[in-house]
């Protein structure tokens, strides 16, 4: 009989998390056009994902360590309060300076909570059904990231930056109870261990070696979605596309209905042939939307992300959770998500100063370059595995 997934506290958790995303995510596509508004440069607007991202990466490896020791409520709870406390700071930053220093701390909260709530996650599924469980909490994380865009690109349109706040911070309270109502499983491994017996080590607790591949391919994938996250409102304005909402909704759609069916694939025949498709799906991606002159090709080039970059995600975290140790999934998850940020951020930066000599559909097209590597890389790295293990079977 499979192992008992959908529980309580694995409901509650993984809904907690959807509004934790949803709270954060809302802001992102809509910081770049306001921090533009008040005056910030092409290479500031890139700062706003790039400050966020470097907040995130340094503040992981410090989780990680607290993860192998502490318990998981109290470090969960602090994650989702202060991201609220930080949202509700945002109106106050009509200086662009000012704005990028809050947008650094924001990065430093998000790095905790993501990370405590992705372990959190990992404690109360079944081993058996990491890949499924997974991938249906990885849910809460492409939704968030999906759908909470468009609803904050259509807040923002409509009403004001201070009212996107409001709806933001709300989103942001909602989660906080719902986590607190989770009952956490903290594994007897962490439980057992003290503090004092450990060593400190910021690279230790930075790079898992057990499983660093995944996430080293998670961040080059990532530095080719950056340029999406960072100028896809501002490509919609230059081309007069009024319907920027439909990628994110079809994104969202097709995440959805596709994300389990990654995740049993996963847990029955591995990682590899899903990461391939889920890449080339998301190159795919990336040129349609470059050459997107409608609303239909937009919508078109969300459904391709929703089945490649939404699928990647959790196929890549079931991937590096599943070659670690227990005692040590608290800092390969920092590492799996400061791929993300670290991939994201620095494609803000290296697109965001191409932007001022760039037009933007060619920002898309470059940044595809970054999959076509991913794949070079996986697929030397599965040949050196089979060498390896035909040379140990003689």
């Amino acid at each position: 009989m499979k192992e008992r997934l959908w529980t309580k506290s694995f409901i509650m958790l993984m809904v907690g998390n959807l509004f934790v995303f949803m709270s954060f995510q809302m802001l992102i596509p809509t910081l770049p056009p306001y921090i533009k508004s008040i005056g910030a440069s092409g290479l500031e607007i890139g700062l706003v994902t790039a400050l966020f991202s470097i907040g995130a990466v340094v503040i992981r490896p410090f989780i990680g360590h607290m993860l192998e020791y502490k318990h998981r409520k109290s470090l969960v709870l602090i994650g989702a309060v202060v991201l609220l406390l930080i949202t509700i700071l945002y109106p106050i930053s009509r200086i662009v300076m000012i704005f990028l220093f809050i947008r650094f701390v924001h990065g430093l909260a998000w790095g905790w909570s993501t990370t405590v709530n992705g372990t959190a996650a990992v404690d109360v599924i079944p081993f058996s059904r990491l890949g499924e469980g997974m991938g249906y909490f990885g849910l809460s994380t492409t939704i968030g990231y999906i759908v909470a865009p468009s609803l904050g690109i259509f807040v923002y349109n409509v009403t004001t930056f201070t009212t996107l706040i409001i709806i933001s911070s709300i989103l942001g309270f909602i989660s906080v109870v719902l986590l607190a109502l989770v009952r956490y499983q903290t594994p007897e491994a962490v439980v057992k261990t003290k503090k004092e017996n450990l060593t400190f080590s910021y690279f230790g607790s930075l790079v898992e070696k057990s499983s660093w591949f995944p996430s080293l391919i998670t961040l080059i994938i990532c530095l080719g979605y950056g340029t999406v996250s960072t100028f896809i409102v501002i490509y919609g304005e230059e081309r007069g596309l009024d319907q920027i909402f439909l990628f994110y909704i079809l994104n969202a759609i097709i995440a959805t209905v596709a994300r389990p069916f990654a995740g049993k694939w996963f847990d029955e025949k591995g990682p590899i042939a899903m990461v391939y498709f889920c890449i080339c799906a998301t190159f795919v991606g990336l040129w349609v939307l470059s050459y997107a002159q409608t609303n239909f090709m937009l919508a078109v080039a969300g459904g391709l992300f929703g089945l490649g970059f939404g699928c990647a995600l959790p196929i890549l975290q079931s991937w590096t959770l599943s070659m670690t140790p227990e005692n040590r999934r608290g800092v390969a998850n920092g590492m799996f998500f400061s791929s993300i940020d670290l991939g994201i951020g620095l494609s803000g930066i290296i697109f965001g100063t191409l932007a001022q000599f760039v037009e933007t559909a060619n920002l898309f097209r470059m940044s595809s370059l970054f999959l076509i590597i991913a794949i070079i890389l996986t697929v030397i790295d599965v040949r050196k595995k089979r060498v390896t293990h035909k040379e140990r079977a003689v």
